[in-house]
């Protein structure tokens, strides 16, 4: 029976297709009577609390074979991909380093490419991750601990709170952020990308905010 699910924190459409059975996230995004909130998010997997997604019914499919003979049947599923691109406080790419990568229970040995950036495929009810670079030199490790699903999107304060503070920016803790700590981040962030410095996070910067984090 259709029914409706509202988005709560750390939720995203990959994990909320698999909570209601859906290989493909893409049957719940699609459906017409999520069309206003798909052209309002834009990305599915990144939602904000409150959110009403329209969940359909699922639909039997039926296949023809042969009796008494063996049927291979293959079930599509779209992949969850997880991309981190790391940078020193240059905001240099920390380029073909060897790193481990924890996403809850799972681990994994990766290299950062020419540009800084891993991609892994996770669970797509995965939660919490955290990314260790190796020093080459023996020095000290570096540590980023993250929480998969949290990132409002750009159009919410908290939103623009998080990306900043992902860039190195210090815009204050997500949420709970000093309104002149947030607007001298938004400031900083608009000096040093040749935009309007008015400490407003209006809609120019928030799409050069969404550009520059990646999404």
């Amino acid at each position: 029976m259709p029914t409706y699910h509202t988005v709560e924190q750390g939720e995203y459409l990959s994990m909320i297709a698999l909570k209601y059975g859906f290989a493909d996230y893409r049957t719940i995004w699609d459906h017409p009577e999520n069309a206003s909130l798909k052209q309002k998010r834009q990305n599915p997997n990144i939602l904000f609390p409150g959110d009403r997604l329209f969940i359909p019914d699922k639909k039997e499919k039926e296949e023809s074979g042969s009796t008494e003979q063996h049927h291979r049947f293959v079930r599509k599923a779209q992949k969850l991909m997880l991309r981190i691109v790391a940078r020193d406080l240059s905001d240099d790419p920390i380029a073909n380093a060897p790193c481990e990568l924890i996403v809850d229970t799972r681990s994994f040995k990766l290299t950062t490419d020419g540009n800084g950036k891993i991609e892994q495929e996770i669970d797509k009810d995965a939660q919490r991750g955290q990314l260790t670079i190796k020093d080459p030199k023996g020095a000290t490790d570096i540590i980023i601990e993250f929480k998969i699903g949290h990132l409002d999107p750009v159009e919410e304060v908290t939103g623009q709170q998080a990306r900043l503070n992902n860039l190195g920016y210090n815009a204050g803790e997500v949420g709970r952020a000093d309104p002149y700590q947030f607007r001298s981040a938004v400031e900083e962030f608009q000096c040093d990308h040749k935009l309007k410095v008015d400490g407003d996070c209006g809609p120019q910067t928030q799409a050069k905010l969404k550009e520059v984090h990646g999404c």
